[in-house]
């Protein structure tokens, strides 16, 4: 299974968690693709057809992203908005991506009590994901259950190296759990 990772982090040089992620998936270079949004597109100027055959080349593709907002950081909006095109992403016979599975590795600074029914923010992080979700099932890819680190300013260094090992083992697996159809 080929797996690209497109990581969407405006500041990954000071980043905790989402360098420490890359340090990690990058020791699979024969499985893991690893695409820098940020770096690729400082001018924003994304080259469309580059990202869609990058795209095509992969079973798995994979959004790390630390949650901005309750949703990613502008530039994988604005990636998803210029390369998920009609014609392309998805058609009403089916898009390119058909079939291939979608998957989110997020950092997230709240605890994952924050994000429970009734919780300091409301809503369950399963219901904030729900543009993914609607997103996936547009171009018939198969969602992933996210990879979800919690409480990313309180963990200590080896809690971040043991994030890494858990995340390569995700994005190396030959099977992994889906998202729960609605």
């Amino acid at each position: 299974m080929k797996t690209l990772v497109l990581v969407a982090h405006p500041n990954l040089d000071k980043s905790r968690v989402n360098k420490t992620w890359l340090e990690e998936i990058k020791k699979y270079p024969d499985m893991i693709t690893v695409h820098d949004l940020y770096a690729s597109y400082p001018d924003w100027r994304i080259d469309v057809e580059c990202e869609q055959e990058l795209a095509m080349k992969h079973d798995r593709i994979i959004f790390q992203f630390p949650f901005y907002w309750y949703s990613s950081p502008p530039l994988l909006k604005k990636w998803l908005d210029d390369v998920l095109t009609y014609g392309w992403g998805y058609t009403s016979k089916g898009g390119k991506l058909r079939g291939k599975e979608l998957g989110l590795a997020i950092s997230i600074g709240g605890s994952e009590m924050d994000y429970q029914p009734g919780g300091g923010d409301l809503y369950t992080i399963h219901e904030l994901l729900s543009p993914f979700h609607a997103t996936s099932n547009l171009i018939e890819t198969e969602l992933l259950m996210p990879f979800t680190f919690f409480d990313t300013d309180d963990k200590s260094g080896e809690e971040l190296v043991s994030s890494a090992r858990q995340y390569a083992e995700y994005l190396l697996a030959d099977e992994i759990t889906r998202f729960p159809s609605r």
